[in-house]
């Protein structure tokens, strides 16, 4: 395993965040994407397409992630779903392993798969109600 990072989610308020964050740790962004920029954004509602999908800071050694969630998909900020662990592995055999273990007895979010943004990725909360992030980042190519 490479490394565990902080994933922060927020209703719309996920770049204010961010700067926020920036401006007391610095660091730099190494990702900011808008949803109106993935691949369907354009068929998105108006009003999500400028949100953000994923941000990430990196601060030292740690990245501090985020997005904002979607009130059209269903979802609702609440104490609990408000940060996950992020687990960045270092193989899709270890994704698999990592996932089947946290996911057993809890729940599955989204399925272990391939991304568009070239991971093998998937999301779960565990038996505990912790929620997790569990991404491989794909050799280019594939």
């Amino acid at each position: 395993m490479k490394q565990l990072n902080p994933y922060l989610n927020f209703m719309g308020t996920t770049e204010a965040a961010m700067n926020f964050y920036k401006s007391i740790f610095g660091g730099e962004f190494i990702t900011f994407s808008r949803y109106k920029d993935i691949p369907g954004g354009e068929k998105m509602l108006a009003e999500e397409q400028n949100l953000i999908m994923h941000a990430s800071l990196r601060v030292g050694s740690t990245m501090l992630m985020a997005t904002d969630m979607l009130k059209s998909m269903g979802h609702a900020l609440t104490t609990g779903n408000n940060v996950s662990i992020c687990i960045d592995a270092d193989s899709e055999k270890e994704v698999d392993r990592l996932f089947q273990a946290l996911s057993a007895g809890g729940k599955v979010e989204m399925p272990v798969n391939k991304t568009f943004w070239g991971a093998y990725f998937g999301m779960c909360d565990d038996k505990f109600g912790i929620k997790w992030m569990i991404n491989y980042t794909l050799p280019t190519g594939n």
